[in-house]
């Protein structure tokens, strides 16, 4: 009996190794185990060679790991490319016959998946459903775990078609039980009702939640799917979800939202993110409320169009030209992505500014096992003024506090000004140079210093007495957090920063200055946040550990860099 397993699916694009994969994790997830699943996919709609990995655990699990327990191939190709990613003892599935390989090697489970497929449900292309049924009976779970997350999976879709998934899949079970090795678990101890649930998914019920009621976005991968969950839930929350031209078009029109009165969304990868520039000064100057996420992945250019990166840090910190009020905030997990897209729409709209979600790739697809009592927000407050305003209101009137009153146009009855060029504090232009000095202090100086008290706080683990301590931001979370769990040789602690602007200095500094040996954990190769804490803070750290491949860090790399001393 064992306390975790890691499973890979491996195939080429169209196969359905994503179909497989959710539904192998909501099976887990329905008996009572802890999931974490990742993709590695190519750029492309078919062809290639892709994979599907998921950790299955009695106890939570937050990171990938190098290996894999069990391997699936789906392809010819995908049984020598992922071999040497199996674990010793590991078990290698494959159709021998159909790939014309050779039955009987120690490690490897000759099932016929095209020819059960065919059987059961009367075409090959089923063959996906009897390798996840075969995965369900490899793991000793129970068959109506699998048909459950079958129908939840297919949903809408014909009876036939539901009916022969499920037959492909039993076939797959029950030639599973022919197998002596079943890899069964410790009992489930995941407790409550659990939603499989990813950083996009996360990020897009945070915005429904919270009242989001205009979303525009052009799709570009890894941020389509946040448009794809707002899309399905448009019609019952009442969302107007617009597909834009270009990323401009979708800022813009954004912006428009916000200036009429609902919250409003945008979401792009890094060249999106970077057409957006204009706008996201166009709302700083008019002080628009705006939320945009930029789910980060390699460039420059197109880059890794489907792989991860946190190489947009500095680029976030200082996007649009000139200088003004901005909040960045990095989400680790799921349930941080939550909470944090719900801070940023109140944030947007109580300051009446841009506000960034950096999220990367490997935080928007891969998926967990998240409690339903993780996902909670406080009420939702509106800012805005409607109905009777004051004969002498100003929109941009000047004041201690930098937050102008904001009138809602067609809601108040008075006329709503506003200018991309400097302005008074009725909203006309100027060339006045106090006036423009008033301006800034109120949207810059004053909004910063407001913004800067209720930055969220460092979340140190383990940090007094360790030997080291890794620092990260964003989607290292998970792997810090295990890693220092981990390491045996070192006695390891962490920080993560899930808002790095304003950047909480103060708090870094406490943290920081009695560390024997600290070291910045990150997915871009210039050791960006190790330049932000050293530019904010004045300390140095020791170094960092870098990964800029494309691929997220897995436990095992970041064990053995810190075992091994491995630094940059």
């Amino acid at each position: 009996m064992k306390n975790e397993l890691t499973i890979r699916i491996a195939g080429e694009a169209g196969q359905g190794m994503q179909t497989i994969g959710a539904v192998l994790c909501r099976a887990f997830i329905s008996a009572g185990l802890n999931v974490f699943a990742n993709q590695d996919y190519m750029s492309r709609i078919r062809g290639g060679n892709n994979f599907f990995q998921l950790r299955v655990c009695s106890k939570p699990v937050h990171a990938p790991r190098r290996r894999a327990d069990i391997i699936v191939a789906l392809d010819k190709a995908s049984v020598e490319l992922h071999r040497p990613a199996l674990a010793a003892g590991g078990l290698l599935v494959a159709d021998a016959k159909k790939y014309g390989l050779a039955a009987g090697t120690a490690g490897f489970a000759d099932v016929p998946l095209y020819a059960l497929a065919a059987q059961a449900a009367g075409a090959e292309l089923f063959m996906n459903s009897v390798a996840c049924g075969f995965l369900t009976g490899a793991t000793c779970t129970d068959f109506r775990h699998a048909e459950s997350a079958i129908r939840r999976a297919f949903e809408g879709k014909p009876a036939e078609i539901i009916s022969k998934n499920i037959a492909a899949a039993k076939a797959g079970y029950d030639f599973s039980l022919q197998q002596a090795d079943c890899r069964s678990f410790a009992p489930g101890a995941a407790g409550g009702e659990a939603l499989l649930l990813d950083g996009n998914g996360a990020m897009a019920l945070a915005a429904i939640k919270s009242g989001c009621k205009f979303y525009s976005a052009y799709p570009m991968s890894p941020s389509t799917g946040l448009m794809e969950t707002m899309s399905q839930y448009a019609e019952q929350f009442g969302i107007a979800v617009e597909q834009a031209e270009d990323e401009i078009a979708a800022v813009n029109m954004a912006i428009g939202a916000s200036f009429a009165g609902a919250r409003a969304m945008t979401a792009t990868s890094g060249g999106g993110f970077a057409l957006m520039t204009e706008g996201i000064s166009l709302a700083a100057m008019t002080e628009t409320p705006v939320v945009i996420a930029d789910m980060q992945r390699p460039a420059p250019a197109t880059g890794f169009p489907t792989r991860t990166e946190q190489a947009d840090l500095d680029f976030a910190l200082h996007a649009g030209h000139g200088e003004f009020a901005r909040a960045v905030f990095t989400p680790g997990t799921p349930e941080q992505a939550f909470a944090l897209t719900a801070k940023a729409f109140d944030t947007a709209e109580r300051y009446q500014i841009p506000v960034f979600i950096l999220s990367d790739q490997h935080l928007a697809e891969s998926y967990r096992s998240v409690r339903l009592s993780d996902l909670n927000m406080p009420p939702v407050k509106r800012y805005a003024l409607t109905g009777k305003i004051a004969p002498d209101y100003k929109r941009y009137a000047l004041n201690d506090t930098g937050i102008s009153p904001r009138a809602l146009p067609g809601l108040a009855d008075c006329v709503v000004y506003a200018d991309s060029d400097e302005h008074t504090e009725e909203g006309h232009i100027t060339e006045d140079a106090a006036v423009r000095a008033a301006m800034v202090r109120k949207r810059f100086h004053l909004k910063m210093a407001a913004l800067a008290r209720e930055t969220e706080k460092p979340q140190a683990v383990g940090v007094e007495n360790a030997d080291i301590v890794l620092v990260g931001f964003g989607s290292t979370y998970d792997v810090m957090r295990e890693a220092a769990e981990s390491a045996r040789t070192i006695k390891t602690g962490f920080i993560h920063l899930s808002q790095v602007w304003p950047f909480p200095a103060q708090e870094m500094e406490a943290l920081l200055k009695n560390a024997k040996k600290a070291v910045t954990v990150e997915n871009n190769a210039a050791g960006q946040l190790a330049r932000l804490i050293r530019r904010e803070t004045g300390i140095k750290l020791a170094g960092s550990i870098l990964k800029f491949d494309g691929r997220p860090f897995d436990l095992e790399y970041l064990v053995e860099a810190l075992e091994t001393g491995r630094l940059q």
